[in-house]
């Protein structure tokens, strides 16, 4: 068993930049960081017979990415048709504008204020650009107005910050709730076990071979977390900074405010059911 196989997820080695399924290719900003891991993964979905593509997530304002995006796709003999928002954190989506000036395309997200043209995107609507089929998925936890793409033809989905393809993401207090992100982990679960989904295609980090391995992990993980939180928080530990150095002591402190975040939120799910005292 390779290193990789044996990680949750089994996150493909290699190159991160490229193509990752017959329909899909990612072009990885340059914005490395704790948080963004390798950079935003901006991704290109289109139909292999169809000259008309789709971009998520176009990522930072950064022109020269945004210009690799539309010259990976020019390369390929397509052009960019349609843009869309797995969620609004800037990372994202902050070069969506000026993706939509280059390209002449519209933007499509859950957020209206994030939109460009007259359609938003909502639970069960189905992109068809260029014979595409690309199902909307609600997926809030993470934030709010978090989607995802199952990409049936591919038996893969997007999942924007919902599932990363290294390490495990933030729920980010007070606009995402821990109760929704479970709930949407269970709906990427379902994906797995009756339509087939195998393969995670992340906005940030590896593409990962192992779809329901990615899901029970994550399940897992937020599970124990609530129990370290939950344990914290009887030995004395009432505040959310004085449960982060308890519970993620052994995290790079750079990710302290992130994981504040996710405390937050835990404490707020374990009050709603009555686990610890308000």
């Amino acid at each position: 068993m390779t290193e990789a196989a044996a990680l949750p997820g089994q996150p493909r080695g290699g190159v991160i930049s490229g193509p990752a399924t017959t329909r899909a290719q990612c072009v990885l900003a340059p914005n490395p960081s704790p948080m963004t891991l390798d950079g935003t993964n901006t991704w290109i979905v289109a139909e292999p017979d169809s000259d008309l593509a789709v971009v998520i997530d176009p990522g930072p304002l950064d022109e020269s990415h945004l210009r690799a995006v539309i010259d990976t796709a020019e390369r390929a003999g397509k052009r960019i048709a349609l843009t869309l928002l797995t969620h609004g954190h800037p990372d994202h989506s902050d070069g969506a504008a000026r993706f939509a000036e280059l390209t002449r395309s519209a933007v499509r997200a859950l957020d209206p204020a994030l939109r460009l043209g007259d359609e938003g995107l909502d639970a069960g609507d189905v992109i068809t650009t260029g014979g595409l089929e690309l199902r909307v998925v609600p997926t809030p936890g993470h934030t709010a107005d978090s989607l995802s793409f199952h990409l049936p033809a591919d038996r893969a989905v997007l999942t924007g910050d919902t599932i990363l393809g290294r390490g495990t993401t933030m729920v980010a207090h007070p606009d995402g709730r821990l109760g929704d992100y479970l709930d949407s982990l269970r709906r990427l679960r379902s994906l797995t076990v009756d339509d087939g989904v195998a393969t995670v295609l992340p906005g940030h980090g590896p593409v990962l071979n192992d779809a329901q391995g990615a899901v029970e992990f994550y399940l897992a993980h937020r599970a124990h977390r609530l129990a370290q939180v939950e344990t914290a928080v009887e030995a004395g530990h009432h505040s959310p900074a004085d449960v982060v150095a308890s519970v993620y002591a052994d995290v790079d402190r750079s990710l302290w405010p992130a994981a504040e975040l996710s405390v937050r939120a835990q404490l707020d799910y374990l009050g709603e059911h009555g686990l610890i005292e308000d």
